[in-house]
């Protein structure tokens, strides 16, 4: 076990550095900079500001320097909010986004392992066609259409919720639902696609010849098995879920995480792109984790080196 954490730390770290290498010089690479959009600013003063922010230094001293700082835990100061370090605006916003994913995540389990578990019993019944149209629907609806359908019907014609901004458990209702959607289908479909092939298998066989009723063969054999694929797929959509939809928060005007992350694109702010890129890759290598060392949990035969045992 320490072995195997060893070297998946050790490979993250590998990955982490070519994810922040490769942003730095996108960034860098693009034409302009984070003040050249400022109106009426004389040359002069222009010149004072991005020597104060070693923007004149050569890319590869801004690139180590960064690094440098990084170890640290220093993601560096914000170039649009004055007074603001990248550390202080994660700090503020992801709260936001963290309530709002948790709610979202666990309202795509709660509804979507069971409605695929229900697909799968019923296979070729109404519940399995009914349950699949509505896996396909939250699947192929964008989230930005969704969210405008729920804006419209209970904001606008109910007056039910509130349209936008964050204020309490009603202003969290609707960005939930919407960032829910097509987790809870991929979920669903991932869950019946799973259970049909688990319910296929010898031992399930075995068990029903012996005389064990449904719902122990369901939830003590087959259960567990099917959800792999689901707790693979959890994984890295919690991480994203997480640290907010980039579209979703915009839309609701929720001041979390993503809606930093859109605001600093449009702002060339480096620091604030690099640091939020980098709290998201760290939080999907994190998970992807845990979900490696939850796998033998829920299937002994499977061994952290990938291979199962006999």
């Amino acid at each position: 076990m320490l072995r195997y954490m060893l070297i998946r730390i050790f490979n993250s770290l590998l990955v982490l550095l070519a994810i922040i290498t490769i942003t730095f010089f996108l960034m860098h690479a693009i034409p302009g900079g984070p003040f050249t959009s400022e109106k009426n600013i004389p040359a002069a003063v222009l010149k004072n500001i991005e020597e104060r922010y070693r923007l004149h230094d050569p890319l590869w001293k801004q690139y180590i320097d960064y690094l440098g700082n990084l170890i640290r835990f220093d993601l560096g100061p914000s170039f649009k909010y004055a007074g603001r370090t990248v550390n202080d605006l994660i700090r503020e916003s992801f709260p936001v986004s963290l309530q709002l994913g948790m709610v979202s995540i666990a309202l795509s389990i709660l509804l979507g392992i069971p409605a695929g578990a229900i697909a799968a019993l019923r296979q070729n019944k109404w519940q399995d066609y009914a349950t699949m149209f509505f896996a396909t629907l939250g699947v192929s609806v964008p989230s930005f259409v969704l969210a405008t359908l729920l804006i419209y019907i209970f904001a606008i014609k109910l007056s039910l919720l509130p349209a936008a901004m964050w204020g309490g458990i009603t202003y969290m209702i609707l960005p939930a639902l919407t960032l829910a959607g097509q987790p809870t289908a991929f979920i669903a479909r991932l869950t019946r696609s799973s259970m049909l092939e688990v319910l296929a298998q010898d031992y399930i066989k075995t068990a029903r010849a012996k005389g064990l009723s449904p719902a122990l063969i369901l939830y003590r054999h087959a259960l567990k098995n099917a959800l792999i694929p689901v707790i693979t797929y959890i994984g890295p959509t919690a991480a994203g879920i997480l640290t907010g939809s980039f579209i979703i928060e915009n839309i609701f005007a929720i001041p979390g995480l993503g809606r930093h992350f859109v605001t600093s694109i449009y702002n060339r702010d480096y620091t604030v792109i690099l640091g939020v890129t980098i709290f998201y890759s760290v939080l999907i290598i994190g998970l992807n984790l845990i979900v490696d060392l939850i796998y033998p949990l829920l299937n002994p035969r499977i061994k952290l080196n990938g291979k199962q045992g006999e």
